[in-house]
């Protein structure tokens, strides 16, 4: 079964793999002894189902999540049962792809102030020296 990234992306629920473990934190005696924390793996570099575009911002905006070969790491213990772990880590997942997929803005056109703006900028300027020149007690050139 697939599952549906954005509206052309969507990845196959046998690319992602589980691994439970013991939370750390405050959490009563379940804490020794129950594995609620989800470790949840993407091999995204190895996935036939993202653009190459989508590859190279995902490695950007992982950051430290993702692994040398190319896998990315979702570990989820927020909450304190394995389901809402696992539904976390698969929303926080599904976030990061869809941030991924989204392409970055075009590139910013530089361009020169405008005449009335300069204008503003150095009427303004000449109110606030005004201002600062009648706070000392000189006597005016």
């Amino acid at each position: 079964m697939s599952i549906r990234v954005t509206a052309r992306i969507a990845i196959e629920e046998d690319e992602l793999q589980e691994d439970f473990l013991r939370a750390s934190g405050p959490g009563g005696q379940n804490v020794n002894k129950l594995e609620t924390a989800v470790q949840l793996r993407f091999a995204a570099m190895a996935s036939p189902n993202l653009p190459e575009a989508v590859k190279a911002r995902l490695v950007t905006l992982a950051g430290r999540r993702m692994t040398k070969d190319g896998v990315l790491v979702i570990t989820a213990q927020r909450h304190r049962t394995r389901e809402r772990n696992r539904e976390d880590a698969l929303e926080r997942l599904l976030d990061l792809l869809r941030e991924a997929a989204t392409p970055p803005p075009p590139p910013r056109k530089a361009t020169k102030p405008t005449l009335g703006s300069k204008r503003r900028r150095l009427d303004s300027k000449t109110r606030r020296g005004e201002t600062k020149r009648l706070r000392s007690g000189r006597p005016e050139d």
